[in-house]
């Protein structure tokens, strides 16, 4: 058997392993066909009904960010794209071009940054010993960064970890970097995906902003909607006023202009379309949290599944973990192993994409991890 690991997109729920098409999705894009629009360009900084269902999907429609027009926004290319958006922002605007990512962070938050002009640096984060978060020294790390610098946090399921701070540890990290005057920048790629709860997995977000942050956010609808190729993102920021949010929303658009002129457009009529009718948003909720569980039920069963291989290890991680990713703590040599005799792929770090488990590979996979790991 050939098992790949590696991906980063969603599996089908039916375990053929292809990509996945939500109902809700599909739904969206036929009542979109039938209305025949056209195909004229968007404004700069993008779809104004998709700018607002993102807004309120991560700050929640009660949030005085949101009621008191204080949310600045650009519709970007995906994630990438807002965190892309993000850099030049801060750059362009923020005293301190010092950036700090947790270590490990996503792959492609360096060159993003780095290529923005950005000065990047690192606060601890994972603990290997446990495998979960390391809060003590990620707390110490943060007390001591310069005042004015950007932090970047994962608002949950943490790539490529998948270790996630609780409420109670946010709110810990909340006023150490209050205390430090530190501009907080959250990239929320799976809000929704992680636990299958929309608003559990904007907890961050929410309370960073009711603290007093002015926060910078990037937004992706590749997960949570599948819409990895239609490149579906949104960058915000949260300004004092609204009017300085409609002044720091047009230096957005200057921003973008030179650099795509014009954001997606079917992208932004399919989620919004999803977010704003309430029978497909209904279905749209129905079609995450059935993805998160689907993510859920195979870490159960891949650590069932060791404890049946006999293995003695503690694999408790691989469901204390959230979301697409698991560090499982296998060595390069392992890794390796499960290469070259087993036709798994994961990456060298021991990093598995829990999407490309199934029902039909489980069992293999925990054998595999079994016979490399005794």
């Amino acid at each position: 058997a050939v098992v790949s690991t590696q991906s980063g997109h969603y599996g089908r729920g039916d375990d053929a392993g292809k990509p996945y098409v939500l109902a809700s999705v599909r739904a969206a894009e036929e009542k979109l066909l039938s209305q025949h629009l056209n195909h004229e360009y968007l404004p700069t900084h993008g779809c104004p009904k998709f700018r607002q269902g993102a807004k309120v999907l991560a700050f929640g429609k009660d949030s005085a960010a949101v009621t008191d027009n204080l949310v600045a926004s650009a519709q970007t290319i995906s994630g990438t794209g807002a965190l892309r958006i993000g850099g030049e922002f801060v750059n362009k605007f923020h005293s301190s071009k010092a950036l700090y990512l947790p270590s490990p962070s996503w792959g492609n938050h360096t060159p993003i940054f780095r290529d923005s002009g950005l000065e990047i640096k690192q606060y601890a984060y994972y603990k290997k010993e446990t495998k979960g978060l390391d809060i003590e020294n990620m707390l110490s790390d943060i007390s001591k960064i310069e005042e004015g610098a950007t932090i970047l946090l994962h608002a949950c399921a943490h790539n490529p970890t998948g270790v996630d701070p609780t409420h109670e540890q946010w709110d810990q990290i909340s006023q150490v970097i209050k205390d430090r005057n530190l501009l907080v920048f959250i990239d929320m790629a799976y809000q929704g995906f992680a636990s299958g709860d929309l608003e559990h997995d904007a907890y961050a977000v929410r309370k960073f902003t009711q603290d007093g942050h002015r926060i910078l956010l990037a937004q992706s609808f590749a997960k949570n909607m599948g819409m990895y190729g239609q490149r579906a993102g949104v960058f915000s920021v949260v300004g004092e006023t609204a009017d300085q949010a409609a002044a720091l929303e047009s230096q957005l658009k200057i921003i973008v202009r030179p650099m795509y002129s014009s954001p997606a457009l079917h992208a932004s009529r399919i989620v919004s379309t999803v977010l704003t009718d309430e029978a497909l948003y209904a279905q749209w909720l129905g079609d995450v949290k059935g993805m998160a569980d689907r993510i859920i039920s195979m870490r159960e069963a891949l650590k069932a599944g060791l404890v049946s291989e006999g293995s003695t290890l503690d694999w408790e991680h691989l469901t204390n973990q959230i979301g697409m990713f698991c560090f499982t703590g296998m060595s390069p040599e392992q890794v390796e192993r499960l290469t070259s005799e087993f036709s798994v792929y994961l990456t060298k770090d021991g990093r598995i994409s829990i999407a490309g488990v199934s029902s039909r590979n489980v069992d293999y996979l925990a054998n595999a991890m079994h016979q490399v790991t005794k």
